[in-house]
């Protein structure tokens, strides 16, 4: 299983990837979540200028954000950047719609947008709303067609899996692991946690802002998916939930998403200290490094090839070396 690392697009990413690199990892992504990061393009353009071997790309790109020819020619620029080392992954927007406002795409739209993106990278000429285009990039503005890169697609149901078989090179998952991993070839698995020292809480210092990003997840997903009722069930969830209604309805998506995979919000912290911070473990890659050898070793056998870990809190260095060290021990 090859160890890779994500990070919440910020403006050292950059700089963390050449870490990332120098420390081992196999693959950088960052996230396409321009409401609260600077642009993954740039981000990525700058990585690909200070690495010369890790693998690099978007995960996940939304489509709604950009037309397909900009994201294509915005992937054949990456890849000349950094040949051979790009791939690119799409989703329907978890946190890139839902934190302006927006609900998922619907998968009709992706498979339309991915054949698209697909022809015109092959230098096919497309048909995209209503209009027939194809990338006429002349020598030295882009690398000729076809432009070679493997695309995976963040699918968690029955839809989305049908579109990662048909237009994908594998799966992209995160939050839960689908049943349907073993169906593909490729699958990276995005993870969020910290290594516990022997005998330390899960409600530490070091863990809230080490995990606690990621372990939020768990309520900002459960609110998403299944509404407020679905919060009430989790430890702090009616905590979380007297935050989160403070906000006017048009607004409380504002509120849900902010801090999201960087830092506890306001209601974060209020279901942290109300107990929530005792489920850490069970909703993040947390844990003493036996507990975290034993749940990659889980991982693997459900399907997962590649274990995408986002580093949080003031000290990403240290997450990095931390969790590459279990998993590589995790392997021998």
């Amino acid at each position: 299983m090859d160890v890779s690392c994500a990070f919440a697009t910020a403006l050292d990413s950059a700089d963390n990837i050449a870490l990332a690199e120098r420390l081992g990892y196999h693959r950088a992504w960052v996230y396409d979540t321009p409401q609260q990061s600077p642009d993954v393009w740039m981000t990525l353009a700058l990585a690909a200028e200070r690495t010369e071997r890790i693998g690099l790309g978007p995960g996940v790109l939304v489509p709604s954000l950009r037309h397909p020819m900009v994201n294509a020619a915005a992937t054949a620029t990456l890849a000349a950047l950094a040949p051979g080392r790009v791939a690119v992954a799409f989703g329907t927007g978890f946190t890139g719609r839902r934190a302006m406002g927006y609900g998922p795409i619907r998968w009709s739209f992706m498979e339309s947008y991915l054949r698209a993106f697909r022809g015109l990278l092959r230098g096919d000429v497309v048909e995209w709303e209503g209009a027939r285009m194809r990338m006429l990039h002349p020598a030295g503005h882009a690398p000729p067609r076809p432009v070679e890169v493997p695309i995976l697609v963040g699918a968690l149901g029955p839809k989305g899996n049908k579109v990662a078989r048909e237009l994908g090179d594998g799966l992209f998952a995160t939050l839960r692991p689908p049943a349907f991993m073993t169906e593909h070839s490729w699958v990276a698995y995005l993870e969020w946690g910290t290594v516990l020292d022997e005998g330390e809480d899960t409600h530490s210092e070091h863990a809230r802002e080490a995990a606690g990003p990621g372990w939020a997840l768990s309520l900002h997903g459960a609110y998403e998916f299944g509404g407020p009722e679905a919060v009430r069930t989790l430890a702090g969830g009616k905590e979380w939930l007297g935050v989160i209604e403070r906000s006017r309805k048009q607004r409380r998506h504002l509120a849900v998403h902010s801090g999201h995979c960087v830092e506890l919000n306001a209601a974060d912290e209020a279901a942290w200290y109300a107990g929530g911070s005792g489920t850490l473990c069970e909703v993040t890659l947390s844990g003493t490094r036996e507990a975290i050898r034993r749940k990659l070793d889980d991982y693997r056998a459900r399907g997962v090839t590649e274990v995408v870990y986002q580093p949080c809190g003031p000290d990403v260095q240290r997450e990095l070396e931390r969790f590459l060290e279990v998993a590589k021990s995790d392997e021998s």
